[in-house]
């Protein structure tokens, strides 16, 4: 069968650890902070990319999960779809905040496994110039590029983060593709 586990696994997993956390087990939040740490710094890393403010944002929406967990409805929402849910607030209102242009990372988040340093070259000036075409779409078309391909979630469980029907999401991830293809296009990158 292999060593992955199902959804059902990680789901029951985490519902054994949100019953202890809820009742004060600090140690049982810290696995569950454990479990999804990363997947929720990649998803602010791409969507501010700043180390510093991606930790901090991090380091926030996990303060607003412990606060918020006695309120979590399992038969609404999976833990991490509605821990997403959590980081899509705090993002809406960390942009709200700042409005001001935000400077385009200087850095790709990719990197590449290749052995070559030739190819490593090419692919890190691609992933940047894929960054810095991201970085230009709006700000719906960035989150659900982020959802749906960094973070590799469903269109259902993208629609619940976004509070969008998975429908929408489909015609939404099309035009951010769309879009992105264009933004690429127009800087004379790769398509």
């Amino acid at each position: 069968m292999g060593d992955k586990m199902t959804s059902n696994q990680h789901t029951s997993i985490d519902d054994e650890l949100i019953a202890r956390s809820v009742k004060g087990d600090t140690e049982a939040f810290g696995d569950l902070y454990e479990r999804h740490l990363v997947s929720i710094y990649r998803y602010i890393y791409a969507r501010v990319g700043e180390v510093r403010e991606a930790e901090d944002l991090t380091e926030t929406v996990f303060v607003k999960a412990w606060q918020a967990l006695p309120k979590f409805k399992r038969e609404k929402a999976s833990f991490r779809t509605w821990l997403f849910r959590v980081t899509h607030n705090l993002m809406v209102d960390y942009y709200r905040t700042h409005k001001e242009e935000l400077e385009l990372p200087e850095e790709g988040t990719l990197q590449s496994p290749s052995p070559q340093p030739e190819e490593e070259v090419i692919a890190m000036e691609e992933s940047i110039h894929l960054n810095m075409a991201i970085w230009k779409l709006n700000p719906l078309h960035q989150e659900v590029l982020t959802l749906r391909f960094i973070n590799e979630m469903s269109h259902k469980e993208t629609a619940e983060v976004m509070g969008k029907s998975a429908g929408a999401v489909r015609v939404l991830q099309h035009r951010a593709l769309k879009a992105l293809q264009e933004q690429l296009e127009k800087s004379g990158g790769w398509v």
